[in-house]
């Protein structure tokens, strides 16, 4: 069980009961980040007393700092201070639950300074999955997924050899539009997308999840972390939530893994493994969830999810335009810019205008990155 941590993105949703997770077992926190909530990330700083923190903006630092000048932790900013962060020589593990890109090149530095990684951010293989698995490779750094569907599969995988596996499925609640058509989601609002039936998490993910981009980009990851090919990798959808993914073997059996929609339970597992400690976390009553059901997925009414296969099977730098093109075109409908319909539109017509760049290294990822937002922009919804 790791003893002392660091928390990027610590004010977000991840970020929140990973730090539930801590103070229930003990663990020292040594490092914290956020994006721009200053106010919450001063009251962390104040219960947890790790010895630095950080924010992106130079300003929220600086205010940041003053209010904390009666304490010893150090205030940094920008994505020198998340590195910091990162790297903080205490820390023996990194939750790195920045939502997006942003959290890319910390966790490179976290993984460059011998910290493990327990992994909530799933841009960072998406967009880079090769790059960061082998360096993690040559620094002899495990990666545990705090993602509830990675989790999953790799409680499936224990004991078990991967040469073994047939496919690994992963499971998909299907978010609050499942079952509609296309034209019934021409006049959806931000409001109706935001209400996800089963999980609580942070308005990208949860917009995310309502298109099927979420599986989309897990389907990505899971590709690099478990280094399963393409065609071995299936997603169900499974309204209930409760199995939260699936490996079937090569002699027909599945393992699955079940439980409540509780994160706090895969982020718990990714910090004690390989023990298993007693929690409060809720617990699965299979008498009152006694009904489980599976749907292929639609994916001429969700095509993101056929983008995200589309984006893998090219390779190079097509991930990593697909995610950012995504990113823009979800806070373009989250500020209300554009219809939901858009967003798929709007990733699909990027992509059709890259060149893909088939072995970039990690400067020509970010440069692609901001190429894509670009790209987004000069479609002129903003």
């Amino acid at each position: 069980m790791v003893e002392r941590i660091s928390v990027l993105g610590s004010t977000g949703s991840i970020g929140v009961q990973t730090l539930d997770v801590a103070k229930n077992l003990n663990i020292k926190v040594d490092g914290l980040s956020a994006n721009k909530n200053i106010e919450l990330l001063e009251k962390q700083a104040r219960e947890f007393k790790p010895s630095i923190v950080a924010v992106m903006d130079e300003n929220r630092a600086a205010v940041l700092r003053a209010r904390l000048k009666d304490t010893s932790i150090k205030v940094e900013h920008g994505i020198e201070g998340l590195k910091k962060v990162a790297s903080v020589e205490s820390a023996q593990t990194v939750v790195t639950s920045i939502v997006g890109i942003a959290g890319l090149v910390p966790t490179m530095e976290a993984i460059k300074s011998g910290k493990n990684i327990a992994l909530a951010n799933k841009e960072t293989l998406v967009t880079a999955g090769s790059i960061v698995m082998a360096e993690a490779q040559k620094r002899k750094v495990e990666i545990l997924p705090v993602d509830s569907e990675h989790s999953a599969i790799f409680q499936s995988l224990m004991g078990n050899n991967i040469e073994d596996v047939s496919k690994i499925i992963l499971t998909a609640s299907g978010g609050p539009f499942r079952g509609r058509k296309r034209d019934e989601l021409n006049n959806v609002s931000v409001k109706e997308a935001l209400k996800h039936p089963n999980w609580s998490m942070g308005s990208k993910i949860t917009i995310d999840s309502a298109t099927m981009m979420n599986k989309g980009l897990e389907v990505i990851e899971a590709r690099w972390l478990f280094d399963i090919p393409l065609d071995r990798i299936e997603v169900l959808i499974h309204p209930q939530s409760i199995i939260h993914s699936m490996v079937e073997y090569k002699d027909g059996a599945i393992m699955a893994q079940l439980g409540s929609p509780d994160m706090r339970v895969p982020i718990q597992l990714a910090l004690t493994y390989p023990k298993r400690l007693t929690n409060s976390f809720s617990k699965l009553d299979l008498l009152k969830n006694n009904s489980l059901t599976f749907e292929s997925p639609d994916v001429e009414t969700f095509p993101c999810l056929k983008l995200a296969y589309e984006a893998l099977r090219i390779g190079g730098t097509m991930p990593a335009v697909l995610n950012a093109a995504n990113e823009e075109a979800v806070r373009l409908f989250l500020e209300e810019k554009i219809g939901f319909l858009e967003i798929p539109r709007i990733i699909e017509k990027v992509m059709e205008s890259h060149s893909v760049m088939s072995v970039p290294d990690l400067d020509a990822i970010i440069e692609m990155d901001l190429w894509a937002r670009d790209r987004v922009k000069e479609m002129n919804y903003n």
